[in-house]
């Protein structure tokens, strides 16, 4: 039966340095990627939030930052709170999931921030 780690060298006799060049060019690429994905694209229709009675009640003021995935098409196709008052974010995340980008080469992130002011 062939030993397939032959031609392998074991962790211990690998060169460290080489191995963390590697381990830090790898994660360069993935850092480097990533902003390419949160893009910025015009805002072609946005919907204001409603806000929330029981928060209107409370004075509970905010932003709440919302990452929606945008299809080619400009149409929203997922929405995510990234951070922000419990209670205001769903009134973020259903308004922003009925906004029109304009289009793209393909699909994207957009991070938006909503702010909720205090109403009298």
């Amino acid at each position: 039966m062939a030993n397939h780690c032959i031609s392998t060298p074991s962790p211990s006799k690998r060169n460290p340095l080489r191995w963390c060049a590697g381990l830090a060019v790898a994660i360069l690429a993935v850092v480097s990627v990533l902003p390419m994905h949160a893009e910025s694209r015009a805002i072609k229709s946005r919907i204001q939030p409603t806000y929330p009675e029981m928060a209107k009640r409370m004075r509970i003021t905010g932003t709440v930052r919302i990452s929606a995935t945008v299809a080619a098409d400009g149409s929203v196709t997922a929405v995510k709170t990234v951070s922000g008052n419990v209670m205001l974010s769903r009134a973020a995340e259903d308004a922003v999931s009925r906004w029109k980008f304009a289009p793209g080469d393909a699909e994207s992130t957009v991070e938006v921030d909503i702010n909720f002011a205090g109403a009298n």
